[in-house]
């Protein structure tokens, strides 16, 4: 199956967005790879002439828009986007370092906000594309030894519910992703700094299962996507029965 116009995806030196590239060059189309880790982006785009690397941080706005230019002049018009980009080191908020709380939002949070800002215009102009914003479970769900991460996956959710908002019927579609724990290389920052016993608790995804429930959702016309088969409960519960999940968290970390 070939694909016309290009893939965005940042975040896709590994994981879910190296997966995604992958993907979509095997269904023949032009892939714009982004990723600040120039080695991981050499492997993505191994034996895959459809993916071009584009070394870039996505913390930098400026950085971020000439990259976008600098796509739709040399390999096309942008057709979809993947956010995907994201650092998950925990740990409790008084034990964290400032400096990586605010790395944290920083790459999760202003990451996606830099993309958003340098793709999406082109794309409405143009009325057609699907934008896809990578938030999390965790951002509806507040976790201990996760405050950083939980607060800009938090942030994500409402810009990109806000942002889909205000760009209803302009021909793009929007998504917005909140899966449980993926198996991916993401996980293993939490394994190096701290482990959540609650993890151990619930379903962990594979990516595959991600990507196949966003490409479901954009075509039943849903904005959120919750992926896995509990995941949609768990949000309905944090909604309904917040202190009820509370005291299974603490219950999981032996905590009073």
């Amino acid at each position: 199956m070939s694909d016309a116009g290009v893939t965005l995806i940042t975040g896709a030196g590994s994981g879910m967005g190296r997966l995604a590239s992958q993907r979509w060059a095997s269904r023949g189309a032009s892939v714009a790879a982004l990723d600040v880790n120039a080695e991981g982006l050499e492997e993505t785009c191994e034996a895959q002439q459809l993916i071009k690397p584009h070394t870039v941080d996505v913390t930098d706005g400026d950085a971020v828009a000439e990259a976008v230019a600098r796509i739709e002049r040399d390999q096309g018009p942008i057709k979809r986007v993947y956010s995907a980009a994201a650092i998950m080191p925990l740990g409790r908020i008084l034990d964290q370092p400032r400096e990586v709380i605010h790395r944290v939002m920083d790459i999760n949070y202003s990451g996606v906000v830099n993309v958003a800002k340098a793709a999406l215009p082109p794309m409405l102009e143009r009325g057609e594309g699907d934008f896809i914003n990578f938030a999390s479970m965790a951002g509806w769900l507040p976790t201990l030894y996760m405050g950083a991460y939980d607060a800009s996956k938090f942030a994500v959710v409402a810009f990109s519910e806000i942002l889909y908002h205000e760009n209803r019927n302009r021909g793009v579609r929007f998504a917005c992703v909140c899966p449980p724990p993926v198996r991916t290389p993401l996980l293993n920052q939490a394994r190096d700094t701290v482990w959540p016993k609650f993890f151990d608790q619930i379903e962990h995804l594979e990516p595959d299962t991600v990507l196949d429930a966003i490409e479901s959702a954009l075509d039943r016309g849903e904005f959120f996507v919750f992926p896995g088969k509990g995941t949609r409960l768990g949000w309905r519960l944090r909604r309904w029965l917040p202190e009820l999940l509370w005291r299974r968290i603490h219950a999981a970390e032996e905590t009073p």
